[in-house]
């Protein structure tokens, strides 16, 4: 184990401290001033500042925790008492100067049970998916391979695991290869089938569930994972009586380049080398209420964003449920295809 993938300092960004924990696989981070324990952040935490609009700018030393549990080294036997009692997966050992020298891990620790839901969730798998030519051009992108399985099983199968059920697909697109795959599928899936004539975008094609649902829904595209507590987005979609709630990620881009900024004259007035831009962008995944579809216009080809826009134009209140960026995979082009399928076939390999 490299320490070093386990600390941060108390001053590295939000965003940096979200790498370090992806790199390290435990959901951790351990702040230290050289060695020094001064507290502890979880992907947890990281949650809750962004739930609440907070910057992934900020330093890691704002956000938190600066109580964490600790042993020293010669009480290492006391850390599986230590961990079970406080319900912590890990803990670090420290030296007569407080700092670490060690992190003990909780052995054989489940994954925490999931508060079941029980709603519907509505899939959009109409489009041509023209970004995965030449995959496209055989498969329907519902249908594409990640692993041993569909990408639209792995989507049911998240759902499923909070106890949702009922699960509505609208088809158009190589929709018959569609519906023949899950109807000659070996496990039962309540899985409908509803069918567009004529492409009508994300908006027209969920007018065609209008009805069909009486409570909170999610709809999800047919070419993302996210992996979140689903029952944590229904409940903030809930608690703030949204008419949709869109689960949005924070993205951090560097870009590769110096950039020059100008003026109208074209003198040069700053050298910017390799910036870093951090916003916030649309996964896929929405929580939405039954009186949302009827903001859609009949018969016509148009796109959930556009609704949703109207809506805020209209002043409906459209909730932002943001997430961190390695929460969310998303295989809409060929290089982010080929990340997916190595981060689901790492997650097998450890379970």
């Amino acid at each position: 184990m490299n320490l070093e993938d386990y600390i941060v300092d108390p001053t590295t960004p939000a965003i940096k401290a979200m790498e370090t924990i992806d790199r390290n696989s435990h959901g951790i981070v351990y702040l230290c001033e050289g060695r020094k324990l001064v507290g502890v952040l979880t992907d947890g935490d990281i949650r809750r500042h962004l739930i609440k609009g907070g910057n992934l700018d900020r330093q890691v030393d704002e956000i938190a925790n600066h109580s964490p549990k600790s042993l020293p080294c010669e009480a290492e036997n006391q850390a599986k008492e230590l961990m079970n009692r406080f319900s912590i997966r890990s803990l670090p050992l420290l030296n007569n100067q407080g700092e670490i020298v060690k992190i003990v891990f909780q052995q054989g620790t489940s994954e925490p049970s999931r508060r079941q839901i029980h709603v519907p969730v509505a899939i959009m798998a109409g489009g041509k998916g023209t970004r995965l030519y030449p995959y496209t051009q055989i498969l329907p992108k519902p249908l594409i391979p990640i692993g041993e399985k569909t990408i639209t099983e792995h989507i049911i199968d998240h759902f499923k695991a909070y106890g949702c059920t009922q699960f509505d697909m609208i088809v158009n697109y190589k929709k018959n290869f569609i519906k023949s795959y899950f109807m000659d599928h070996e496990d039962h899936i309540d899985l409908s089938f509803v069918e567009e004539t004529e492409y009508l975008g994300t908006g027209g094609g969920l007018k065609l569930l209008e009805g069909r649902y009486t409570s909170t829904f999610f709809m999800s595209n047919c070419d993302i994972l996210i992996e979140e507590d689903y029952s944590e987005i229904l409940e903030f979609h809930k608690k703030r009586g949204n008419i949709a709630t869109m689960v949005c990620a924070e993205k951090h881009v560097v870009i590769p380049y110096g950039t020059v900024d100008t003026s109208e004259t074209g003198q040069a007035l700053k050298l910017n080398e390799k910036p870093e831009l951090s916003f916030v962008t649309n996964t896929g995944l929405y929580v939405l209420e039954p009186e949302f579809l009827e903001r859609i216009p009949d018969n016509t080809f148009i796109h959930i964003t556009d609704i949703l826009q109207r809506c805020i134009n209209e002043g409906e209140p459209v909730g932002v449920y943001r997430i961190s960026e390695n929460k969310w995979l998303d295989m809409g082009q060929l290089d982010e295809l080929e990340k997916m399928k190595i981060r689901l076939e790492t997650h097998q390999m450890k379970e």
